[in-house]
């Protein structure tokens, strides 16, 4: 959903509408991105050659993309730095997307079916959770969103409803 709204913002002319879709995209993306950390990566770690090294470039590029969406929730839709901020981000995701697209069919394989679904369960859960927004200078790792992130993650909720924002 996220690469779709991101694609759509360009040919949006309203601000208000190219924002609501970029926070809806930021809270999306940065879900799925604390869900990763939390189980997937772990498991990527374990799984994969050299895995560790493949998930600290992958949190490398999740605190690259949380930068960009934080400078994003700072601009109006109608700055023109907005759309330079969404071109940015949609690049980012887009190259994130890829690699993530060689990645995880390596894990299939090496992963029973049942452990997979467990894996995915733990995904759903946690995204519930999760921040709806961005926190760059927090630690890209599990213990962390496993500990801080629910409080976190209640907080962005309740900014989010405060503000008229759409999380998702």
């Amino acid at each position: 959903m996220a690469p779709r709204l991101l694609e759509a913002i360009p040919a949006t002319r309203v601000a208000q509408e190219r924002r609501d879709m970029a926070d809806t995209a930021i809270a999306e993306i940065v879900r799925h991105s604390v869900a990763e950390e939390m189980y997937v990566y772990p498991a990527m770690s374990d799984a994969l050659d050299h895995g560790g090294d493949t998930v600290e470039h992958d949190k490398e590029e999740h605190n690259k993309l949380e930068r960009i969406m934080k400078d994003l929730e700072g601009v109006d839709g109608d700055d023109p730095q907005f759309g330079i901020l969404v071109a940015d981000m949609t690049r980012a995701l887009r190259h994130h997307a890829e690699e993530e697209g060689q990645q995880f069919p390596k894990m299939r394989e090496r992963m029973s079916n049942e452990t997979l679904l467990e894996l995915r369960r733990k995904v759903e859960a946690a995204k519930k959770i999760a921040p709806t927004r961005p926190h760059p200078d927090a630690p890209n790792a599990e213990l962390f969103h496993k500990l801080a992130g629910p409080g976190v993650g209640l907080v962005d909720r309740l900014r989010d409803r405060l503000t008229g924002r759409e999380s998702g």
